[in-house]
């Protein structure tokens, strides 16, 4: 891709270029005006001259020698050392009223007919155009024809047209350099900072401080920090998703592999098919614990999008209910939900909520005695809060580890759990920008409450 100093350059000077040309056009149109106008000034001129010498008081004879000596001058029209090339293009004719040629210039076109009409007019005789004058004088009974040939205004015209165009020509080449140095004097800060940035070490995610920086590259230092921001905050999810996969699956696997051999050192079947018993439940419990860790990995980036619109928060958590209630029903549990009838509508993550409600009702199902109940609510508690609720009749929690619960991979009286699901549900509230409170009921059980703003659809 050509460069931006090669393509500013471009723009700068077609630009100029184009101008020069509109420039040298209007030159043209209006020098050929202007020299048009003298020119017919000196023709009218010329004319009013050759009547005043007609008026002169003189004898018949003398102006027949008048008229002999103008002849004989005009016939010597030409190029001498105090003559113009110009002389022979100019011309003039005078006729009686009654059509007798009375005194011509040598270089006066020979008309088939005398003018008739006074004033200018342009003629082809010939291969050649003139412009004239006709001034007919009726007081003496003469007619004066004036004239000069088309290509005198012609070259005059391009004369000064190439005149002005040339420097402007000239100008341009000297301009488009002084303007390449001057674009490339005025990239240079764009050029310092793409030589700051190819020169940092591939691992160096610290903001970009160059300074002094042109205003206009502000924007474009405040995106790059962004983005590097944004690249460490991938980067630090990695590695704790890494490290947090490493710390949880090195004792399962241990453990998977000390079942796995005590089946294969079994003596008897009893024992074989107790070791695969076990070895069983290590994979469910390391499968549930890979998923929840994925789980996490994925929602993560997605809630630091805030990709939010409006919902209706009673028909998302009546959604994900009826995806769950297989999963109660197989348990033996029973489920219900208490949802009032009026508007819940708010602006949110749908998809985050249902994450949120599915590992609130699992744990739920996991702490109910057989026969129990998982009951689901939601309310409009606040004035600036809507509040989903999940209770259980389980065993309640000690609630000096209510705090702990929150904690990655801590799990109260659950060996087959993760220990990460209050952990996400937590994430999702606070990126929400609401809370989840845990508290043991009165009657028994544990009540899960998740708080969501209220927010405008606008």
């Amino acid at each position: 891709m050509m460069s931006l100093q090669r393509r500013i350059l471009w723009l700068v000077m077609c630009l100029l270029l184009l101008g020069s040309l509109l420039i040298a056009l209007f030159n043209y149109l209006d020098s050929s005006h202007e020299v048009a106008e003298i020119y017919d000034a000196q023709l009218a001129q010329n004319a009013r001259m050759l009547q005043g010498m007609m008026h002169l008081p003189m004898a018949s004879a003398e102006r027949e020698q008048l008229y002999a000596a103008f002849n004989d001058a005009l016939s010597k029209v030409g190029p001498h050392e105090v003559g113009h090339p110009y002389e022979s293009k100019l011309a003039f004719h005078i006729w009686s009223l009654d059509g007798q040629s009375l005194v011509r210039s040598a270089s006066a076109p020979a008309f088939d007919a005398r003018p008739q009409r006074p004033g200018f007019h342009d003629y082809a005789l010939g291969s050649e155009r003139w412009r004239g004058f006709v001034l007919p004088d009726p007081t003496k009974g003469l007619l004066i024809w004036v004239g000069e040939r088309d290509d005198v205004r012609q070259e005059l015209v391009e004369r000064i047209v190439l005149h002005t165009l040339t420097p402007n020509l000239i100008g341009v080449v000297i301009l488009a350099a002084l303007v390449w140095k001057a674009i490339g004097w005025g990239l240079r800060p764009l050029q310092n900072m793409a030589e700051v940035i190819r020169n940092r070490s591939a691992d160096s995610l610290a903001p970009l401080q160059i300074v002094p920086l042109p205003k206009e590259l502000e924007p474009m230092q405040a995106a790059l920090n962004r983005l590097l921001g944004q690249i460490d905050q991938v980067l630090q999810r990695e590695r704790r998703f890494i490290g947090d996969a490493a710390h949880e699956m090195r004792t399962p696997l241990a453990v998977l592999r000390l079942h796995a051999q005590n089946a294969l050192e079994a003596t008897s079947e009893e024992q074989r098919n107790e070791a695969l018993k076990f070895l069983t439940v290590g994979v469910d419990r390391l499968a549930r614990v890979f998923n929840q860790l994925l789980t996490m990995a994925r929602v993560e980036p997605e809630l630091a999008w805030q990709k939010w619109q409006p919902i209706e928060l009673g028909s998302v958590v009546r959604e994900h209910l009826a995806e769950l209630t297989p999963l109660i029903f197989d348990r033996g549990l029973e489920l219900s939900l208490e949802v009032p009838e009026r508007n819940f509508r708010t602006t949110s993550d749908a998809a985050a909520i249902g994450i949120a409600l599915q590992n609130l009702i699992t744990n739920a199902a996991n702490f109910s005695p057989p026969g129990g109940e998982v009951k689901v609510s939601l309310a409009d508690d606040e004035a600036d809060q809507f509040v989903i609720r999940v209770e259980d009749l389980g065993p309640g929690i000690d609630e000096k580890k209510i705090e702990r619960l929150f904690e990655r991979f801590y799990s109260q009286d659950n060996p087959q759990g993760a220990g990460l699901g209050l952990a996400i549900v937590e994430m999702i509230a606070t990126r929400l920008g609401g809370s989840i409170k845990l508290r043991n009921r009165a009657e028994g059980g544990l009540c899960a409450e998740l708080r969501l703003p209220k927010r405008s659809l606008g």
